[in-house]
C-alpha cells in the first residue's frame, strides 16, 4: 500500500560526498543527489543510477505529538530531500518508521537491545513505512509516496534470536533484522508492493518518480 504526498519544502545546505557506478544510462540533465549516508539505501540506488552525489541530511527525526506512523515517514522523507540549496538538482530524500504493537521500534544499537526487540517481535508483524521523496530544486517540486511493507516472524526461541544476532549483527536495524541477510531465515511471512521499501528505499516508486522528471530507465 502506498500514500502520495506533495509539498514545498525550505532548504539548508550541507557538505557532498562523490558516489559514481559505471553504466549505460544517458547522463541525466540535472544532478542527482542522495540525501542519506546510509550504506543500505546507497546499495539500492546502485541498482538504478550511474552518478549521484550524497549528503547527510542532518534532519531532527523526533516524532510529532499524535502524528501516524505514514505521515511521519513523509514529512521526514520530504524534510531530508530539501537539504540542498544548490540549482539544478533533483535530491532524493527517505525515511523509515518501523511499528510494532502500535509503538514505534528504533535501531537497537546493542546486542541486548536488538535481542528484546526479536523476543517481543516473536510470531507478530511489524509494520514498516517507508517514505521516498524527489524534489526538484529549481521548482520545490515535490513528490513523496510512503510505501508499506509488513513482516511477520516466526516463532523464536531464546537461542534462536541468540544465534542471529551473532551472526547478522543487525544494530543498526529497526526491527533488529536484515531480511536481506540472515534475517530472512525469521520470517513466516512477508507483504508489500515493493520488498526493497523493506530495505529503506522503495525503487518502484522512485522509479515512477524519476521518470516523470525524464529519466529514461528502463
Amino acid at each position: 500500500m502506498a500514500a502520495d504526498y506533495t509539498s514545498q519544502a525550505g532548504c539548508c545546505q550541507n557538505a557532498m560526498l562523490s558516489k559514481t557506478n559505471i553504466g549505460d544510462m544517458a547522463k541525466p540533465h540535472k544532478k542527482l543527489i542522495l540525501a542519506s549516508t546510509s550504506a543500505y539505501r546507497a546499495q539500492l540506488l546502485d541498482r538504478l543510477l550511474v552518478s549521484y552525489q550524497q549528503v547527510s541530511p542532518h534532519v531532527d527525526e523526533k516524532r510529532i505529538l499524535n502524528e501516524c506512523f505514514a505521515d511521519l515517514a513523509a514529512r521526514l522523507s520530504e524534510e531530508k530531500a530539501s537539504v540542498v540549496t544548490q540549482s539544478h538538482c533533483l535530491v532524493i530524500g527517505s525515511d523509515q518508521v518501523a511499528v510494532l504493537d502500535n509503538e514505534q521500534l528504533h535501531k537497537p544499537g546493542s546486542v541486548a537491545k536488538a535481542k528484546a526487540q526479536l523476543a517481543k517481535a516473536s510470531e507478530k508483524t511489524i509494520h514498516f513505512y517507508t517514505g521516498v521523496s524527489l524534489r526538484d530544486t529549481d521548482s520545490g517540486r515535490c513528490q513523496t509516496q510512503v510505501v508499506e511493507y509488513r513482516a511477520t516472524l516466526r516463532k523464536l526461541s531464546s537461542e534462536d534470536i541468540s544465534r542471529y544476532v551473532l551472526q547478522d549483527q543487525p544494530l543498526d536495524c529497526a526491527g533488529a533484522f536484515r531480511w536481506e541477510s540472515l534475517g530472512i531465515a525469521l520470517m513466516a511471512k512477508l507483504e508489500g508492493n515493493d520488498p526493497t521499501a523493506l530495505q529503506g528505499l522503495p525503487l518502484i516508486a522512485l522509479s515512477n518518480m524519476l521518470r516523470a522528471e525524464g529519466y529514461l530507465l528502463p
